[in-house]
This record gives structure tokens, C-alpha cells and sequence, in this order.
């Protein structure tokens, strides 16, 4: 059996919409259940649909032989003990800084940065020769430079609208980010037949036009 972790949301919809591409499909549908399993059509393959930021961890220990994961999150999580054979080119976003309009940053000036991306915001500042305060949130980071908690943040930034509603905009570019396939390195020992003829399909399933 291949357990294969997913997060809700955009990369479950877009990764499922990639394996349909070789007639693999979850059984259950996750938004009409509250099974966090899911069985698949295809024998011997099943689903844990979990938090995006748990993903790796799941793989790692071998909760999961595989995941799918943003760059962003792996970025975040030392991934010594996993293997990232696939970009799947899925989910595709930037992660950036951004702040009111025209905020601009010197070299060893201070900056208090509100984000979830802690080690990638201290990452990034570091090598502009910028002290960074990071203050953690898990949500509603735009919030954090209107009411003076952050002067800016770091967050994944898709169309930018919400960052315009509040009167903020996007300022650099720390990475492009896309979804890619994830492995344990145990299970590529141990299940190698199985695991190879799955990265082989879903490396079929890119080159499919959807």
C-alpha cells in the first residue's frame, strides 16, 4: 500500500486533477466527508489529507510514503530525510515581502516582519544585511502593518488582490513557488518497485495535456 498525503485546498484540487490525467482518483470526496483516509480507485494506493504545513513531517516519519508539498513549506522544514524527485508545477504562486506603497529597505536598517515563514523571512533579510524582528502569525497577515505590529510581511502572494483591498502591495520576490512531489527515503528502499512505477506515471501524467 502507497499513502500519498495531500493538503485541502488548492494543491489537493490541482493535484487530483493531475493523477485524473492517468485515471487515479479518491473514492471519498474530502468536502462530503470527514475521513481523513481516502481510498482510491487504484488498488494499493490511498490519501491522508492533512494541514499543507504537516506534510512533510508525515513523510519524514513514514505516516506517508509519499506527499505533495509547496516550496514554501519545504523551504520552511529541513528536509534531510525526504527526497523531492517532481516539480509538478501545481499551485504555483511567489513568495514575497510587501508593505505599504514605496517601503523600502537599507542595508543595516531594522525591520519588524510579521509572517509564518520564519527561518525563509530571517533567510532573506540576512542576505540583504537587514536586522529582521520576525513575529509569527498563521493568518491575516495583512492585517499586521495597518495597526503597527509589522512593517511589513512575508506571505504567498497569488493575484495580489487581497494585498490591494488592504491597502499594501507586493515589494520582492523571495521565490517562485510550485507543488512538488515529496518521498521517504525509507520507503524508496522498501517499497522501490512500487514507489518508482508511481513517480513514473505521475512524471507521465506532466507531460498529459490537461
Amino acid at each position: 500500500m502507497l499513502t500519498l498525503a495531500l493538503s485541502k485546498g488548492r494543491i489537493y484540487d490541482e493535484a487530483i486533477a493531475l493523477l485524473g490525467r492517468i485515471g487515479i482518483e479518491p473514492t471519498v470526496d474530502p468536502d462530503k466527508s470527514r475521513k481523513l483516509i481516502l481510498p482510491s480507485n487504484r488498488e494499493g494506493l490511498q490519501f491522508l489529507v492533512i494541514r499543507a504545513s504537516d506534510v512533510p513531517t508525515y513523510v519524514e516519519y513514514g505516516a506517508a510514503d509519499l506527499g505533495v508539498a509547496g516550496k514554501d513549506v519545504l523551504a520552511e522544514y529541513d528536509t534531510k530525510g525526504l527526497y523531492e524527485p517532481l516539480d509538478l508545477g501545481i499551485a504555483c504562486c511567489r513568495l514575497m515581502t510587501a508593505g505599504r506603497q514605496g517601503l523600502a529597505f537599507e542595508p543595516g536598517s531594522r525591520v519588524r516582519v510579521a509572517t509564518k515563514y520564519v527561518k525563509t523571512a530571517h533567510r532573506y533579510f540576512a542576505s540583504k544585511g537587514i536586522q529582521a524582528e520576525i513575529i509569527k502569525l498563521y493568518g491575516s497577515m495583512e492585517l499586521a502593518p495597518l495597526v503597527g505590529l509589522a512593517d511589513c510581511i512575508v506571505d504567498v502572494v497569488d493575484t495580489g488582490k487581497t494585498l490591494k483591498a488592504n491597502g499594501l502591495e507586493p515589494l520582492d520576490l523571495i521565490m517562485e513557488v510550485s507543488s512538488r512531489l515529496i518521498l521517504n527515503k525509507a520507503a524508496m528502499k522498501m517499497k522501490h518497485a512500487e514507489v518508482k512505477a508511481f513517480i513514473d506515471e505521475i512524471r507521465h501524467a506532466l507531460e498529459l495535456k490537461p
